[in-house]
């Protein structure tokens, strides 16, 4: 399937490309080496509000008089003991006010940013509490419950009982308005369970969305698509799944030097990553029938623009964007050869 009419020209860029690779590594052997998934993840989510008003205080004062009378309740998450969290739950499963769910939610949220309640609220039933907000028809209690979320992945334990979600959290990322913050908040808790392959197969039903949101969304949500992409492609059993999925043309447009940065060289990584993997031996057929617009024919196909621009990339003025162009292009050549 592959074409071989350049073959020899191209296995030459190659391994030029690859003298210069080694060339380069040996001289910015001291700096970081970015891995090949975004393996920090989203990392913790910001409220980027109040912790929960007064007024909701006062509602949960009042709700603690008739058992405990606590006292004072602080507005500081670092002052919140788990009875008060035990509360803030309880009014969350109790009352539908979507206003104070809300102020409830970031409250949480920010207190699950600090790793010594996440036991607590795993243990409190909390992370079944918090998901059942993923249903409200509010589109700010959605979010909240997602950054919530997001930070109660940070545990892995929690990530055990979190995995029960992940449809109903795609399916809130594709039922959302484009751009929208249900869709980054739902990314960047994505993103942190992708970052091991536990959880891959569950991703795999919506992966023509994730597709046409990196063709469609604008550069935030393309930088935190690609990095969940990024993350399945490292996984050689999600090779066959995310090659066979329909792609738009519009793909191939992120493989140019004046595209974001941050897109770029997320774009490189993942197609880098299938193209390690294509042909490797893992089951993954290099002569298949792949749909003609399916991401296969889109990045590797006969008439595929990667084919012939990407050597050009190679010229880039950045580290990373060179490495992956580098492994890319040797890939490319090993597989013409095949």
């Amino acid at each position: 399937m592959l074409v071989r009419g350049y073959g020899r020209s191209l296995l030459g860029m190659a391994i030029g490309a690859g003298i210069c690779y080694c060339a380069y590594r040996l001289l910015f052997a001291q700096r970081r080496k970015k891995k090949q998934r975004d393996r920090v993840g989203a990392s913790s989510s910001s409220a980027g509000e109040k912790v929960l008003g007064v007024s909701a205080l006062r509602y949960l004062h009042e709700t603690q008089a008739a058992t405990d009378k606590p006292g004072n309740v602080s507005t500081s998450v670092n002052d919140l003991q788990p009875h008060h969290i035990a509360k803030l739950l309880d009014i969350l499963a109790t009352n539908s006010d979507s206003s104070l769910q809300e102020k409830v939610l970031i409250t949480l949220c920010n207190s699950a940013a600090f790793s010594v309640n996440h036991d607590i609220i795993r243990n409190l039933d909390g992370i079944h509490i918090i998901a059942k907000a993923l249903s409200s028809s509010s589109e700010q209690t959605k979010v909240n419950a997602l950054n919530a979320l997001n930070n109660l992945s940070m545990n892995v334990q929690n990530q055990e009982l979190i995995k029960d979600y992940i449809y109903q959290i795609c399916s809130a990322i594709s039922l959302s308005s484009l751009n929208s913050e249900v869709q980054l908040a739902g990314l960047r808790l994505i993103i942190n369970m992708s970052v091991t392959d536990n959880y891959h197969n569950m991703v795999a039903d919506h992966l023509p969305y994730l597709l046409h949101l990196l063709a469609e969304g604008n550069n935030n949500i393309q930088i935190h698509t690609l990095k969940v992409l990024v993350n399945l492609s490292a996984n050689p059993a999600m090779t066959q799944p995310l090659l066979t999925t329909k792609g738009s043309q519009s793909l191939t447009c992120l493989f140019n030097s004046r595209i974001n940065r941050e897109i770029l060289v997320r774009v490189l990584t993942f197609a880098a990553n299938l193209s390690k993997h294509l042909g490797s031996g893992n089951g993954h057929d290099l002569h298949a029938n792949y749909n003609e617009d399916c991401l296969f024919n889109l990045l590797f196909g006969d008439s595929a623009p990667l084919q012939n621009d990407i050597a050009a990339l190679f010229q880039y003025p950045d580290v990373e964007v060179k490495e992956q162009v580098a492994i890319l292009l040797i890939n490319l050549a090993r597989l013409r050869q095949m």
